[in-house]
């Protein structure tokens, strides 16, 4: 007899038996019956093998379109996806935004306002008060009236061999730093000489008219007119040397462009400046002082701008020339 379960089908075990035993009328109902049931398991068979293939070839695209969600790997190279009207459009790629510069705008150049001149007075009128910066030169000058207010008698500070007996005046902001370097010009062994300090308009005006009667073609080279000399501030000193009279061979020379020969005026051209001491009229400031070479003429202006001045081979008048505009009218 024939067993069927889930499995699939359960023969009895003498089959074969029967196969071999002639045949009957009942094992020829038998073995028809047994064909019968076994051809229709075939069919079976076979209709499921057809099933699983149609189920496997419906399932197909499905798995072409499935995409990886986060989580998953890199899909493979080899996966081919064939996008139908209903699938999703690629997501469009949209470059981040550029931001803009926005250029700053060039300033407009505006050129710098010349500054308008300041009203001034005649150089006639020029009353410049205690200023240690005072622009002397043969174009401008001083008015006739003007004196220093702190004026001081050096002749009882220095030794007759220093100021010859003169009476010389300076002014007191001068005082000290005169002392001291003709001072220490004496512990170097030296014989300065103080031949003039402060001298006022009137006097000037007395030494000019004695230098062009003395030596009419050559005062302007020792000497300069009333109103335009720095003697006039009670700031400047003229030093004088023994050696000159050697030098020049003139017992009553005072004044000779020779003193830069002498011990004194080699000292003084070296070391003038740190007392702040300055040479007015070097050989350059002729073309903007109008005034001649006077190796002898030093004036106080402070050691930081006369160390300055030396260290930058200016002269005074170029220095405030070029820093200020003209302080009066010619």
């Amino acid at each position: 007899m024939i067993q069927e379960d889930g499995r699939g089908i359960n023969m009895p075990k003498d089959l074969t038996k029967h196969w071999d035993s002639t045949p009957t009328p009942k094992s020829q109902s038998t073995t028809l019956y047994f064909g019968m049931a076994l051809l229709s398991f075939m069919w079976l068979l076979i209709g499921c093998q057809a099933s699983a293939v149609e189920s496997v070839a419906n399932t197909t695209p499905f798995i072409a379109f499935t995409e990886a969600t986060p989580s998953e790997a890199t899909p493979s190279p080899a996966k081919i996806f064939n996008p139908t009207n209903t699938s999703r459009p690629p997501a469009t790629i949209t470059p981040p935004p550029t931001s803009t510069v926005n250029p700053t705008p060039n300033s407009t150049a505006t050129s710098t306002p010349t500054p308008t001149a300041t009203a001034i007075g005649p150089c006639s009128d020029r009353n410049p008060g205690n200023d240690l910066l005072t622009l002397i030169t043969l174009e401008y000058g001083l008015s006739r009236n003007y004196a220093p207010s702190d004026l001081v008698d050096i002749s009882g500070q220095f030794p007759v061999t220093v100021t010859l007996g003169y009476p010389t005046q300076v002014r007191r902001v001068v005082l000290e730093p005169l002392s001291q370097m003709v001072e220490d010009m004496i512990d170097a062994g030296l014989r300065p000489q103080i031949i003039s300090g402060y001298r006022s308009y009137s006097a000037q005006a007395i030494a000019w008219s004695k230098w062009l009667e003395k030596v009419p073609d050559s005062a302007a080279i020792v000497s300069a007119p009333p109103g335009h000399s720095e003697h006039q501030l009670g700031t400047t000193i003229d030093f004088g040397s023994p050696e000159l009279a050697e030098i020049v061979e003139d017992e009553d020379i005072e004044f000779h462009t020779y003193f830069y020969k002498t011990s004194e005026g080699m000292w003084l051209e070296e070391n003038a400046h740190q007392y702040g001491f300055t040479l007015s009229y070097s050989r350059e400031a002729f073309e903007l002082t109008g005034l001649y070479y006077e190796p002898w003429h030093y004036r106080y202006i402070g050691p930081e701008l006369a160390t300055e001045l030396k260290q930058q081979g200016l002269t005074l008048a170029e220095y405030l020339l070029d820093l200020n505009s003209p302080p009066c009218m010619p």
